[in-house]
C-alpha cells in the first residue's frame, strides 16, 4: 500500500478529487489523502458533484491543511503531489516517512476550475474537465509496477505522467 497525499492550495477542489479519484481506483495499492497550505474550511460544491459521480461517500471529505500530515501519528507518504501551480511554489511541511526514506514529490498543475467563467455550465464543464485529466494521469499512475521501484525511478515515471497529461487537449470534445 502506498500513500498518496495531494496539495492544492484551498483543499477545496483538485487536490479532493484527485483524492476521491485515487481511493477510487487505486484498488488496495494506494490511500489517497489531500490538504491545502491554505484550507478554505469548505470544499467546492462542483468537486462534490464530481465526487459523488464515482459513488463515493462524501461526508468523509473535508478542507484540510496540510499541517494534518506533518504531525507525529500522522500517515507517513510515499508520494506527494502538487495539482496547483501555487502550492508547488510554496516551502512545503516536512513531511513523515516510510524508513527514513522522503517522500517522492511531483507536480501535477491542473488550472484552477473555480475559476472558470461562463456562470455554472462554464463551472461544470470546468470541473469535468480537470476531473477527467486527473483521472487520466492517475490510471497511468495504479499500472505502474511499484514493488522495487527505486524513488528515483518513480520521479521520473510520475514526470513522465504529468507530460503526457499536459499534452492532452484541455478542453474535451463532444463528438456524435
Amino acid at each position: 500500500m502506498r500513500n498518496v497525499l495531494f496539495l492544492c492550495t484551498h483543499n477545496s477542489a483538485r487536490s479532493v478529487m484527485a483524492e476521491a479519484l485515487l481511493n477510487t481506483i487505486g484498488g488496495e495499492r494506494f490511500q489517497a489523502f489531500s490538504a491545502g497550505s491554505k484550507p478554505s474550511g469548505r470544499v467546492n460544491p462542483f468537486a462534490l458533484e464530481m465526487v459523488k459521480s464515482l459513488g463515493y461517500l462524501t461526508d468523509t471529505i473535508r478542507s484540510k491543511s496540510w499541517d494534518e500530515f506533518s504531525m507525529a501519528g500522522a500517515p507517513p507518504m510515499d508520494i506527494v503531489i502538487t495539482v496547483c501551480n501555487n502550492a508547488a511554489s510554496e516551502v512545503c511541511p516536512v513531511w513523515t516517512s516510510r524508513h527514513g526514506v522522503p517522500p517522492v514529490v511531483a507536480h501535477w498543475g491542473f488550472p484552477d476550475p473555480s475559476d472558470a467563467p461562463g456562470g455554472i455550465e462554464g463551472k461544470r464543464k470546468a470541473f469535468d474537465q480537470v476531473f477527467h485529466a486527473i483521472r487520466e494521469r492517475l490510471e497511468r499512475l495504479v499500472v505502474l509496477p511499484m514493488d522495487g521501484i527505486s524513488p528515483r525511478v518513480l520521479s521520473e515515471q510520475l514526470k513522465k505522467i504529468h507530460q503526457v497529461g499536459a499534452a492532452q487537449p484541455t478542453v474535451r470534445q463532444n463528438r456524435p
